[in-house]
Protein backbone atom coordinates (compact mmCIF):
# COMPACT_ATOMS: atom_id res chain seq x y z
CA UNK A 1 0.00 0.00 0.00
CA UNK A 2 1.77 3.24 -0.68
CA UNK A 3 0.08 6.96 -0.10
CA UNK A 4 -0.87 9.54 -2.97
CA UNK A 5 1.56 12.20 -2.49
CA UNK A 6 -0.08 14.50 -5.33
CA UNK A 7 0.00 13.24 -3.45
CA UNK A 8 1.31 11.65 -1.53
CA UNK A 9 28.15 12.36 1.90
CA UNK A 10 29.37 12.32 -1.83
CA UNK A 11 28.91 15.16 -4.33
CA UNK A 12 26.69 14.35 -7.24
CA UNK A 13 28.24 11.98 -10.01
CA UNK A 14 26.44 14.37 -12.65
CA UNK A 15 27.96 17.99 -13.03
CA UNK A 16 25.71 20.85 -12.76
CA UNK A 17 25.44 21.57 -16.34
CA UNK A 18 24.94 17.97 -17.87
CA UNK A 19 21.40 18.17 -17.68
CA UNK A 20 19.81 19.77 -20.16
CA UNK A 21 15.91 20.60 -20.42
CA UNK A 22 13.93 18.07 -22.14
CA UNK A 23 12.56 17.35 -25.43
CA UNK A 24 8.94 17.00 -24.49
CA UNK A 25 8.33 13.80 -26.60
CA UNK A 26 5.74 12.59 -24.19
CA UNK A 27 1.95 12.85 -25.48
CA UNK A 28 -0.37 13.75 -22.43
CA UNK A 29 -3.20 12.33 -24.85
CA UNK A 30 -1.81 8.78 -25.34
CA UNK A 31 -1.36 8.68 -22.01
CA UNK A 32 -5.14 9.68 -21.30
CA UNK A 33 -6.20 6.82 -23.45
CA UNK A 34 -3.39 4.55 -22.09
CA UNK A 35 -5.07 5.29 -18.76
CA UNK A 36 -8.62 4.40 -20.18
CA UNK A 37 -7.64 1.34 -21.75
CA UNK A 38 -5.62 -0.59 -18.62
CA UNK A 39 -8.65 0.59 -16.14
CA UNK A 40 -11.46 -0.01 -18.02
CA UNK A 41 -14.32 -2.51 -16.43
CA UNK A 42 -12.80 -5.36 -18.98
CA UNK A 43 -9.64 -5.23 -17.06
CA UNK A 44 -11.39 -6.41 -14.14
CA UNK A 45 -9.17 -4.19 -11.97
CA UNK A 46 -5.82 -6.17 -13.15
CA UNK A 47 -5.89 -8.71 -10.08
CA UNK A 48 -2.84 -11.01 -10.59
CA UNK A 49 -3.23 -14.64 -11.96
CA UNK A 50 -7.09 -13.65 -13.27
CA UNK A 51 -8.54 -12.90 -16.63
CA UNK A 52 -7.74 -9.16 -16.34
CA UNK A 53 -3.87 -9.95 -15.88
CA UNK A 54 -4.12 -11.70 -19.29
CA UNK A 55 -5.73 -8.74 -20.68
CA UNK A 56 -2.58 -6.25 -19.18
CA UNK A 57 -0.08 -8.25 -19.85
CA UNK A 58 -1.29 -9.02 -23.46
CA UNK A 59 -1.95 -4.91 -23.69
CA UNK A 60 1.56 -3.90 -22.79
CA UNK A 61 3.37 -6.67 -25.24
CA UNK A 62 1.50 -5.15 -27.37
CA UNK A 63 2.59 -2.19 -27.18
CA UNK A 64 6.46 -2.37 -26.67
CA UNK A 65 6.13 -5.36 -30.19
CA UNK A 66 4.61 -2.27 -32.18
CA UNK A 67 7.46 0.19 -30.96
CA UNK A 68 9.91 -1.90 -32.24
CA UNK A 69 11.17 -2.81 -28.75
CA UNK A 70 12.98 -6.04 -27.89
CA UNK A 71 11.68 -8.18 -25.22
CA UNK A 72 14.07 -8.78 -22.36
CA UNK A 73 12.20 -11.60 -20.03
CA UNK A 74 13.18 -14.84 -19.34
CA UNK A 75 16.02 -16.78 -21.42
CA UNK A 76 13.63 -19.11 -23.80
CA UNK A 77 15.21 -22.82 -24.63
CA UNK A 78 16.01 -22.06 -28.10
CA UNK A 79 17.64 -18.51 -28.16
CA UNK A 80 16.72 -15.26 -27.42
CA UNK A 81 14.37 -14.12 -24.51
CA UNK A 82 10.60 -13.53 -23.29
CA UNK A 83 8.32 -10.46 -23.26
CA UNK A 84 7.97 -11.88 -19.64
CA UNK A 85 9.55 -12.98 -16.54
CA UNK A 86 7.58 -15.73 -15.06
CA UNK A 87 6.88 -14.88 -10.84
CA UNK A 88 5.60 -17.83 -9.05
CA UNK A 89 3.47 -16.83 -6.29
CA UNK A 90 1.42 -18.78 -3.88
CA UNK A 91 -2.10 -17.73 -3.51
CA UNK A 92 -3.86 -17.59 -0.22
CA UNK A 93 -8.19 -17.04 -0.25
CA UNK A 94 -10.18 -17.22 2.46
CA UNK A 95 -13.54 -19.31 2.31
CA UNK A 96 -16.71 -19.36 3.45
CA UNK A 97 -17.43 -17.01 6.57
CA UNK A 98 -14.74 -15.86 9.31
CA UNK A 99 -15.86 -16.32 12.88
CA UNK A 100 -14.62 -13.79 15.00
CA UNK A 101 -15.47 -13.56 18.79
CA UNK A 102 -13.80 -11.61 21.86
CA UNK A 103 -14.34 -12.82 25.63
CA UNK A 104 -13.59 -9.64 27.50
CA UNK A 105 -14.58 -10.03 31.02
CA UNK A 106 -17.81 -11.39 31.57
CA UNK A 107 -18.52 -10.35 28.46
CA UNK A 108 -18.56 -12.70 24.52
CA UNK A 109 -18.21 -9.93 21.74
CA UNK A 110 -18.63 -11.12 18.15
CA UNK A 111 -16.80 -9.05 15.79
CA UNK A 112 -17.46 -9.21 11.43
CA UNK A 113 -14.68 -9.66 9.20
CA UNK A 114 -14.07 -6.19 7.55
CA UNK A 115 -15.65 -4.27 10.14
CA UNK A 116 -14.18 -4.53 13.21
CA UNK A 117 -11.08 -6.51 12.13
CA UNK A 118 -9.21 -7.38 9.01
CA UNK A 119 -7.71 -10.52 9.04
CA UNK A 120 -5.61 -12.23 6.50
CA UNK A 121 -5.66 -15.25 4.89
CA UNK A 122 -3.08 -17.70 6.46
CA UNK A 123 0.21 -17.45 4.41
CA UNK A 124 1.33 -20.75 6.25
CA UNK A 125 0.03 -23.20 4.00
CA UNK A 126 -2.72 -24.23 6.69
CA UNK A 127 -6.31 -25.46 4.94
CA UNK A 128 -7.89 -23.73 8.19
CA UNK A 129 -7.27 -20.95 11.03
CA UNK A 130 -9.07 -22.32 14.00
CA UNK A 131 -7.83 -20.34 17.26
CA UNK A 132 -10.18 -20.66 20.49
CA UNK A 133 -10.01 -18.41 23.24
CA UNK A 134 -5.95 -17.24 22.90
CA UNK A 135 -4.61 -14.95 25.70
CA UNK A 136 -3.95 -10.98 23.97
CA UNK A 137 -0.35 -9.78 24.68
CA UNK A 138 -0.39 -5.77 23.66
CA UNK A 139 3.70 -5.48 22.80
CA UNK A 140 3.81 -1.61 22.05
CA UNK A 141 4.85 -0.65 18.62
CA UNK A 142 6.37 -4.48 17.94
CA UNK A 143 9.89 -3.11 17.24
CA UNK A 144 13.49 -4.81 18.35
CA UNK A 145 16.34 -2.60 17.28
CA UNK A 146 19.18 -3.21 18.90
CA UNK A 147 21.45 -1.09 17.16
CA UNK A 148 19.26 1.56 19.39
CA UNK A 149 19.21 -0.68 22.07
CA UNK A 150 15.01 -0.91 21.55
CA UNK A 151 13.07 -4.06 22.65
CA UNK A 152 9.52 -4.39 22.83
CA UNK A 153 9.32 -8.02 23.30
CA UNK A 154 11.76 -8.04 26.34
CA UNK A 155 11.83 -12.02 26.78
CA UNK A 156 7.74 -12.75 26.63
CA UNK A 157 6.93 -16.16 25.09
CA UNK A 158 4.47 -15.32 23.00
CA UNK A 159 3.55 -19.04 21.95
CA UNK A 160 -0.14 -19.73 21.63
CA UNK A 161 -0.73 -15.43 22.09
CA UNK A 162 -1.83 -12.96 20.20
CA UNK A 163 0.33 -10.09 19.80
CA UNK A 164 -1.18 -6.98 19.68
CA UNK A 165 1.16 -4.00 18.37
CA UNK A 166 0.83 -0.58 17.29
CA UNK A 167 1.40 0.56 13.48
CA UNK A 168 4.23 3.53 13.09
CA UNK A 169 7.47 3.96 14.77
CA UNK A 170 7.89 4.88 18.60
CA UNK A 171 8.12 8.74 17.68
CA UNK A 172 5.80 8.94 15.42
CA UNK A 173 3.17 11.00 17.42
CA UNK A 174 5.88 13.05 19.17
CA UNK A 175 8.23 13.82 16.58
CA UNK A 176 11.45 13.56 18.23
CA UNK A 177 13.30 10.27 19.26
CA UNK A 178 15.35 7.10 18.70
CA UNK A 179 13.80 6.17 14.84
CA UNK A 180 14.07 9.41 12.73
CA UNK A 181 10.99 11.62 13.99
CA UNK A 182 8.34 11.86 12.07
CA UNK A 183 9.78 10.24 9.31
CA UNK A 184 9.07 5.93 9.20
CA UNK A 185 11.89 3.64 9.04
CA UNK A 186 11.18 0.37 8.44
CA UNK A 187 10.51 -0.90 11.58
CA UNK A 188 7.79 1.32 11.68
CA UNK A 189 5.70 -0.42 8.67
CA UNK A 190 3.35 -3.58 9.31
CA UNK A 191 5.02 -5.60 7.22
CA UNK A 192 7.77 -5.61 9.60
CA UNK A 193 5.62 -6.24 12.42
CA UNK A 194 4.37 -8.99 11.13
CA UNK A 195 8.11 -10.38 10.43
CA UNK A 196 8.93 -9.86 14.24
CA UNK A 197 5.88 -11.43 15.33
CA UNK A 198 6.57 -14.81 13.36
CA UNK A 199 10.46 -14.85 14.51
CA UNK A 200 8.81 -14.79 17.78
CA UNK A 201 6.42 -17.45 17.03
CA UNK A 202 3.17 -15.30 18.01
CA UNK A 203 0.55 -17.59 17.15
CA UNK A 204 -1.19 -14.50 15.61
CA UNK A 205 -0.42 -10.79 14.77
CA UNK A 206 -2.66 -7.74 15.00
CA UNK A 207 -1.92 -4.45 13.92
CA UNK A 208 -4.30 -1.57 15.63
CA UNK A 209 -5.52 0.90 12.80
CA UNK A 210 -5.33 4.24 13.49
CA UNK A 211 -5.43 6.72 10.36
CA UNK A 212 -3.20 9.19 10.91
CA UNK A 213 0.18 6.63 12.08
CA UNK A 214 -1.29 4.25 9.21
CA UNK A 215 -1.59 6.80 6.73
CA UNK A 216 -5.16 5.55 5.53
CA UNK A 217 -8.36 4.99 6.78
CA UNK A 218 -10.28 1.55 7.41
CA UNK A 219 -11.38 1.16 4.30
CA UNK A 220 -8.04 1.11 2.31
CA UNK A 221 -6.97 -1.84 5.00
CA UNK A 222 -10.28 -3.80 4.78
CA UNK A 223 -10.17 -3.36 0.73
CA UNK A 224 -6.00 -4.54 0.99
CA UNK A 225 -6.46 -7.72 3.44
CA UNK A 226 -9.56 -9.64 2.85
CA UNK A 227 -9.40 -10.21 -0.55
CA UNK A 228 -7.06 -13.02 -1.81
CA UNK A 229 -2.99 -12.27 -0.76
CA UNK A 230 -0.22 -13.21 -1.91
CA UNK A 231 3.59 -14.07 -1.24
CA UNK A 232 6.81 -15.22 -3.09
CA UNK A 233 6.87 -19.09 -2.65
CA UNK A 234 8.73 -20.06 0.63
CA UNK A 235 9.89 -23.04 1.79
CA UNK A 236 9.34 -22.48 5.09
CA UNK A 237 6.34 -20.21 5.29
CA UNK A 238 6.00 -20.45 8.95
CA UNK A 239 9.27 -18.42 9.28
CA UNK A 240 8.08 -15.34 7.72
CA UNK A 241 4.46 -15.48 9.05
CA UNK A 242 2.61 -16.57 11.93
CA UNK A 243 -0.95 -18.65 11.72
CA UNK A 244 -2.81 -15.31 11.65
CA UNK A 245 -2.27 -11.65 10.84
CA UNK A 246 -4.78 -9.05 10.26
CA UNK A 247 -5.83 -5.52 11.44
CA UNK A 248 -8.13 -4.32 14.50
CA UNK A 249 -9.84 -1.28 14.84
CA UNK A 250 -8.81 1.08 17.00
CA UNK A 251 -12.33 1.83 19.41
CA UNK A 252 -12.57 -2.24 19.63
CA UNK A 253 -8.79 -2.09 20.87
CA UNK A 254 -9.62 0.63 23.40
CA UNK A 255 -12.91 -1.27 24.74
CA UNK A 256 -10.64 -4.26 24.91
CA UNK A 257 -8.04 -2.62 27.08
CA UNK A 258 -10.58 -1.29 29.14
CA UNK A 259 -12.00 -4.92 29.99
CA UNK A 260 -8.45 -5.54 31.23
CA UNK A 261 -8.49 -2.33 33.66
CA UNK A 262 -6.20 -1.04 31.35
CA UNK A 263 -5.64 2.55 30.12
CA UNK A 264 -5.20 2.57 25.77
CA UNK A 265 -3.52 6.00 25.60
CA UNK A 266 -1.44 5.73 29.03
CA UNK A 267 0.07 2.47 28.10
CA UNK A 268 0.09 3.83 24.21
CA UNK A 269 2.30 6.69 25.66
CA UNK A 270 4.64 4.38 27.87
CA UNK A 271 4.92 2.47 24.63
CA UNK A 272 6.99 5.14 23.39
CA UNK A 273 9.86 4.61 25.65
CA UNK A 274 12.39 1.83 26.55
CA UNK A 275 10.85 1.59 29.57
CA UNK A 276 7.59 -0.52 27.60
CA UNK A 277 7.03 -3.87 28.65
CA UNK A 278 4.58 -6.28 27.13
CA UNK A 279 1.11 -6.36 29.00
CA UNK A 280 -0.93 -8.96 29.17
CA UNK A 281 -4.57 -8.40 28.54
CA UNK A 282 -5.86 -10.24 31.51
CA UNK A 283 -9.67 -11.50 31.24
CA UNK A 284 -9.55 -10.98 27.30
CA UNK A 285 -9.18 -14.01 24.58
CA UNK A 286 -9.08 -14.15 20.81
CA UNK A 287 -10.89 -16.69 18.86
CA UNK A 288 -11.14 -17.00 14.99
CA UNK A 289 -12.10 -19.88 13.01
CA UNK A 290 -12.39 -20.05 8.86
CA UNK A 291 -10.88 -22.31 6.13
CA UNK A 292 -8.22 -21.25 3.43
CA UNK A 293 -7.74 -22.36 0.26
CA UNK A 294 -4.18 -22.06 -1.13
CA UNK A 295 -2.26 -22.79 -4.31
CA UNK A 296 0.58 -21.87 -6.31
CA UNK A 297 0.28 -19.73 -9.22
CA UNK A 298 2.04 -17.93 -11.87
CA UNK A 299 2.09 -14.14 -12.56
CA UNK A 300 4.45 -12.10 -14.84
CA UNK A 301 6.37 -9.26 -14.78
CA UNK A 302 6.50 -7.60 -18.05
CA UNK A 303 9.72 -6.62 -19.86
CA UNK A 304 10.84 -4.54 -22.51
CA UNK A 305 14.31 -3.75 -23.94
CA UNK A 306 16.54 -0.93 -26.04
CA UNK A 307 20.07 -2.40 -26.22
CA UNK A 308 22.81 0.28 -25.85
CA UNK A 309 25.00 0.97 -28.70
CA UNK A 310 28.34 1.32 -26.50
CA UNK A 311 27.64 -0.22 -23.32
CA UNK A 312 24.92 -2.59 -23.30
CA UNK A 313 25.81 -4.53 -20.06
CA UNK A 314 24.54 -1.80 -18.23
CA UNK A 315 21.16 -1.37 -17.55
CA UNK A 316 18.63 1.67 -16.47
CA UNK A 317 15.89 0.38 -15.31
CA UNK A 318 12.35 2.16 -15.41
CA UNK A 319 9.56 0.89 -13.48
CA UNK A 320 6.15 0.99 -12.74
CA UNK A 321 3.45 -1.87 -11.43
CA UNK A 322 0.88 -2.72 -13.47
CA UNK A 323 -1.69 -4.62 -10.89
CA UNK A 324 -4.32 -3.11 -9.03
CA UNK A 325 -6.54 -5.15 -6.52
CA UNK A 326 -9.00 -6.58 -8.72
CA UNK A 327 -12.45 -7.94 -7.67
CA UNK A 328 -13.29 -7.43 -4.61
CA UNK A 329 -16.10 -6.29 -1.62
CA UNK A 330 -18.52 -4.00 -3.15
CA UNK A 331 -18.83 -0.01 -2.25
CA UNK A 332 -21.86 1.33 -1.39
CA UNK A 333 -23.38 1.58 -5.07
CA UNK A 334 -22.54 -2.18 -5.59
CA UNK A 335 -19.08 -1.52 -7.35
CA UNK A 336 -17.09 -4.75 -7.01
CA UNK A 337 -14.56 -3.34 -9.69
CA UNK A 338 -11.17 -1.84 -8.17
CA UNK A 339 -10.08 -0.22 -11.30
CA UNK A 340 -7.03 1.40 -10.12
CA UNK A 341 -6.93 4.59 -13.07
CA UNK A 342 -4.07 6.49 -10.41
CA UNK A 343 -2.85 3.43 -8.65
CA UNK A 344 -1.50 2.46 -11.47
CA UNK A 345 -2.87 2.80 -14.04
CA UNK A 346 -1.06 6.57 -14.43
CA UNK A 347 1.93 4.89 -13.83
CA UNK A 348 1.87 2.12 -16.55
CA UNK A 349 0.51 4.83 -18.72
CA UNK A 350 3.59 6.74 -18.19
CA UNK A 351 5.83 4.20 -18.69
CA UNK A 352 4.39 2.86 -21.89
CA UNK A 353 4.57 6.61 -22.88
CA UNK A 354 8.74 6.95 -21.62
CA UNK A 355 9.27 3.39 -23.50
CA UNK A 356 7.95 4.89 -26.89
CA UNK A 357 10.16 8.26 -26.63
CA UNK A 358 12.93 5.53 -26.37
CA UNK A 359 11.54 3.42 -29.25
CA UNK A 360 11.74 6.29 -31.76
CA UNK A 361 15.09 7.52 -30.16
CA UNK A 362 18.53 6.62 -31.36
CA UNK A 363 19.86 4.09 -28.87
CA UNK A 364 21.46 4.98 -26.01
CA UNK A 365 24.77 4.27 -24.85
CA UNK A 366 23.29 2.06 -22.34
CA UNK A 367 20.66 -0.35 -22.23
CA UNK A 368 17.20 0.78 -21.18
CA UNK A 369 15.01 -1.87 -19.71
CA UNK A 370 10.90 -0.67 -19.79
CA UNK A 371 9.69 -3.34 -16.43
CA UNK A 372 5.93 -3.57 -15.49
CA UNK A 373 5.71 -5.34 -12.65
CA UNK A 374 3.41 -7.65 -10.97
CA UNK A 375 1.76 -8.13 -7.62
CA UNK A 376 3.08 -4.59 -5.91
CA UNK A 377 -0.56 -4.54 -4.46
CA UNK A 378 0.55 -7.64 -2.73
CA UNK A 379 3.86 -6.76 -1.41
CA UNK A 380 5.88 -5.38 -3.82
CA UNK A 381 6.37 -9.17 -4.82
CA UNK A 382 6.92 -8.64 -8.42
CA UNK A 383 9.91 -6.20 -8.07
CA UNK A 384 11.09 -8.62 -5.34
CA UNK A 385 11.44 -11.39 -7.53
CA UNK A 386 13.02 -9.91 -9.84
CA UNK A 387 15.63 -8.30 -7.09
CA UNK A 388 16.13 -11.63 -5.97
CA UNK A 389 16.33 -13.23 -9.33
CA UNK A 390 17.84 -10.49 -11.63
CA UNK A 391 17.40 -11.04 -15.32
CA UNK A 392 20.74 -9.00 -15.76
CA UNK A 393 23.12 -8.16 -13.22
CA UNK A 394 21.91 -5.52 -10.03
CA UNK A 395 25.93 -4.83 -9.94
CA UNK A 396 25.48 -3.55 -13.24
CA UNK A 397 22.34 -1.59 -12.79
CA UNK A 398 22.96 2.17 -13.38
CA UNK A 399 19.85 3.15 -11.42
CA UNK A 400 16.19 2.25 -10.89
CA UNK A 401 13.50 5.15 -12.07
CA UNK A 402 9.86 3.77 -10.41
CA UNK A 403 6.76 5.50 -11.26
CA UNK A 404 3.93 4.92 -9.09
CA UNK A 405 0.71 7.17 -8.59
CA UNK A 406 0.61 10.25 -10.99
CA UNK A 407 -1.74 13.25 -10.74
CA UNK A 408 -4.02 13.96 -13.08
CA UNK A 409 -4.44 17.96 -13.73
CA UNK A 410 -2.35 21.01 -15.59
CA UNK A 411 0.98 20.10 -13.48
CA UNK A 412 3.00 20.67 -10.62
CA UNK A 413 5.96 23.67 -10.53
CA UNK A 414 7.39 20.63 -7.99
CA UNK A 415 8.18 17.36 -8.58
CA UNK A 416 8.70 14.95 -5.44
CA UNK A 417 10.28 11.21 -4.80
CA UNK A 418 9.26 8.82 -1.65
CA UNK A 419 10.99 8.37 1.21
CA UNK A 420 14.53 10.13 2.09
CA UNK A 421 17.10 10.26 -1.01
CA UNK A 422 20.52 9.99 0.71
CA UNK A 423 21.77 9.54 -2.84
CA UNK A 424 23.17 11.28 -5.55
CA UNK A 425 20.29 10.01 -7.67
CA UNK A 426 18.11 12.48 -6.13
CA UNK A 427 20.82 15.11 -6.68
CA UNK A 428 20.32 14.86 -10.32
CA UNK A 429 16.56 14.70 -10.16
CA UNK A 430 16.99 17.86 -8.94
CA UNK A 431 18.78 19.23 -11.46
CA UNK A 432 16.76 18.12 -13.79
CA UNK A 433 13.93 19.22 -12.47
CA UNK A 434 15.44 22.85 -12.53
CA UNK A 435 16.43 22.36 -16.05
CA UNK A 436 12.13 21.57 -16.42
CA UNK A 437 11.50 24.67 -14.58
CA UNK A 438 10.49 23.06 -11.85
CA UNK A 439 11.92 22.79 -8.33
CA UNK A 440 11.80 19.64 -5.59
CA UNK A 441 9.83 18.95 -2.74
CA UNK A 442 10.83 16.01 -0.26
CA UNK A 443 8.55 13.52 0.54
CA UNK A 444 5.66 15.75 2.11
CA UNK A 445 4.20 12.77 4.63
CA UNK A 446 7.50 10.49 5.03
CA UNK A 447 5.88 9.82 7.97
CA UNK A 448 3.94 7.39 6.08
CA UNK A 449 6.68 5.26 4.89
CA UNK A 450 6.61 5.59 1.17
CA UNK A 451 10.26 4.74 0.73
CA UNK A 452 9.38 1.32 1.85
CA UNK A 453 5.75 0.73 -0.33
CA UNK A 454 6.47 1.21 -3.61
CA UNK A 455 8.61 -1.01 -5.90
CA UNK A 456 11.88 1.10 -6.02
CA UNK A 457 12.61 -0.29 -2.63
CA UNK A 458 12.99 -4.13 -3.77
CA UNK A 459 16.04 -2.46 -5.54
CA UNK A 460 17.12 -0.27 -3.07
CA UNK A 461 17.22 -2.57 -0.38
CA UNK A 462 20.15 -4.71 -2.37
CA UNK A 463 22.09 -1.08 -2.98
CA UNK A 464 20.90 -0.56 -6.20
CA UNK A 465 20.05 3.53 -6.87
CA UNK A 466 16.51 3.95 -6.82
CA UNK A 467 13.88 6.54 -6.18
CA UNK A 468 10.07 6.68 -6.45
CA UNK A 469 9.47 10.08 -8.36
CA UNK A 470 6.02 11.51 -7.80
CA UNK A 471 4.08 14.15 -8.66
CA UNK A 472 4.39 17.35 -6.67
CA UNK A 473 2.26 18.96 -4.28
CA UNK A 474 2.78 22.95 -5.60
CA UNK A 475 -0.50 22.82 -8.48
CA UNK A 476 0.21 25.15 -11.13
CA UNK A 477 -3.84 25.81 -10.41
CA UNK A 478 -4.01 26.80 -6.93
CA UNK A 479 -1.09 26.17 -5.38
CA UNK A 480 0.13 23.93 -2.48
CA UNK A 481 -3.29 24.85 -0.95
CA UNK A 482 -4.84 22.50 -3.84
CA UNK A 483 -2.02 20.11 -4.14
CA UNK A 484 -2.51 19.05 -0.77
CA UNK A 485 -6.60 19.07 -0.77
CA UNK A 486 -6.70 16.93 -3.46
CA UNK A 487 -4.32 13.99 -2.44
CA UNK A 488 -6.15 13.74 1.23
CA UNK A 489 -9.21 13.74 -1.18
CA UNK A 490 -7.74 11.32 -3.00
CA UNK A 491 -6.73 9.15 -0.01
CA UNK A 492 -9.85 9.64 1.54
CA UNK A 493 -12.17 8.88 -0.98
CA UNK A 494 -10.80 6.74 -3.42
CA UNK A 495 -7.77 5.06 -2.46
CA UNK A 496 -7.89 1.19 -3.06
CA UNK A 497 -11.73 1.66 -3.64
CA UNK A 498 -13.85 1.03 -6.53
CA UNK A 499 -13.98 4.73 -7.24
CA UNK A 500 -10.41 4.98 -8.59
CA UNK A 501 -11.67 5.45 -11.88
CA UNK A 502 -11.29 6.88 -15.06
CA UNK A 503 -12.43 10.44 -15.63
CA UNK A 504 -12.56 11.93 -19.10
CA UNK A 505 -12.67 15.20 -17.97
CA UNK A 506 -8.83 14.81 -16.63
CA UNK A 507 -6.52 16.87 -17.75
CA UNK A 508 -3.63 14.83 -17.81
CA UNK A 509 -0.62 17.28 -18.99
CA UNK A 510 0.46 17.43 -15.73
CA UNK A 511 0.98 13.79 -16.39
CA UNK A 512 2.80 13.99 -19.71
CA UNK A 513 5.44 16.83 -17.68
CA UNK A 514 5.98 14.36 -14.47
CA UNK A 515 6.98 11.94 -17.92
CA UNK A 516 9.06 14.03 -19.49
CA UNK A 517 11.25 14.64 -17.00
CA UNK A 518 11.44 10.73 -15.32
CA UNK A 519 12.40 10.03 -19.45
CA UNK A 520 14.74 13.07 -19.89
CA UNK A 521 16.39 11.96 -16.38
CA UNK A 522 16.79 8.03 -17.35
CA UNK A 523 17.57 8.97 -20.75
CA UNK A 524 20.95 11.37 -19.28
CA UNK A 525 21.53 8.91 -17.00
CA UNK A 526 21.82 5.85 -20.20
CA UNK A 527 23.83 8.61 -22.19
CA UNK A 528 26.40 9.15 -19.48
CA UNK A 529 29.63 7.46 -17.67
CA UNK A 530 28.41 8.22 -14.38
CA UNK A 531 27.34 5.74 -11.65
CA UNK A 532 24.97 7.16 -9.15
CA UNK A 533 25.60 6.28 -5.37
CA UNK A 534 24.55 5.96 -2.00
CA UNK A 535 25.41 8.85 0.61
CA UNK A 536 27.76 8.32 3.50
CA UNK A 537 25.28 7.18 6.16
CA UNK A 538 22.62 5.48 4.07
CA UNK A 539 22.06 2.20 5.19
CA UNK A 540 21.93 0.79 1.42
CA UNK A 541 25.22 1.83 0.69
CA UNK A 542 27.38 -0.81 1.81
CA UNK A 543 24.97 -3.60 -0.17
CA UNK A 544 26.63 -1.04 -3.26
CA UNK A 545 29.72 -0.73 -2.34
CA UNK A 546 30.60 -4.47 -2.32
CA UNK A 547 30.02 -4.61 -6.29
CA UNK A 548 32.24 -1.42 -6.84
CA UNK A 549 34.70 -3.46 -8.88
CA UNK A 550 32.38 -4.80 -11.28
CA UNK A 551 31.41 -1.09 -12.28
CA UNK A 552 35.06 -0.47 -13.14
CA UNK A 553 35.92 -3.49 -15.62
Amino acid sequence: MKRFVLLAAGAALVGAGAFAAAQGPIDPARIKADIKIVSADAFEGRGPATPGETKTVNWLVSQYKAMGLQPGGDKLKGGGRSWTQAVPLAEFETEGPVDVSVKAGNETLTWKQGDEVALRAAQTGQTRVDIKNAPVVFVGYGVTAPERNWDDYKGVDLRGKIALMLVNDPDYETGVGDFGGKAMTYYGRWTYKYEEGARRHALGVLVIHETGPASYGWPTVRNSNINAVFDIVRKDPAAAHAPLEGWIQRDRTVALFKAAGLDFEALKRLAQTRNFKPVNLTNVSFSTDFRVKAQKVVSDNVVALKPGRTHPDEYVIFSAHWDHLGIGPPDAKGDRIYNGAIDNGSGTAALVEIARAFAEAPAPQRSVLFMNVTAEEKGLLGSEYYAGDPLYPLAKTVANLNMDVLSPGAGEHDVTARGAGGLTLQDDLIKVAKAHGRYFTPDPRPEAGGFFRSDHFSFAKRGVPALSIGSGVDFIEGGKAAGLKAGEEYNTKHYHQPSDEFDPAWNTAGMAADADLIYDLGRQLANSREWPVWKEGSEFKAARDKTEAQRRK
